[in-house]
């Protein structure tokens, strides 16, 4: 699951920019973070964001 995820984020994050600083960098990924688990939907989790889909789960339990 991890590989998975730095897969996407180099993907989608890191290969599309040039960073001027560790800064620079750090605040995108913590960005990238954020939209990750709250924005971008996931086709295996019924195209939900994996907060969605948590709360959703948890609901239903």
């Amino acid at each position: 699951m991890a590989e998975s995820f730095f897969s996407t984020l180099k993907d989608e994050c890191f290969y599309l920019a040039k960073y001027e600083s560790i800064n620079e960098l750090k605040n995108d990924i913590d960005e990238y973070i954020l939209y990750y688990n709250h924005e971008r939907i996931s086709l295996r989790l019924k195209s939900l964001s994996p907060v969605e889909y948590r709360t959703q789960a948890l609901k239903a339990a």
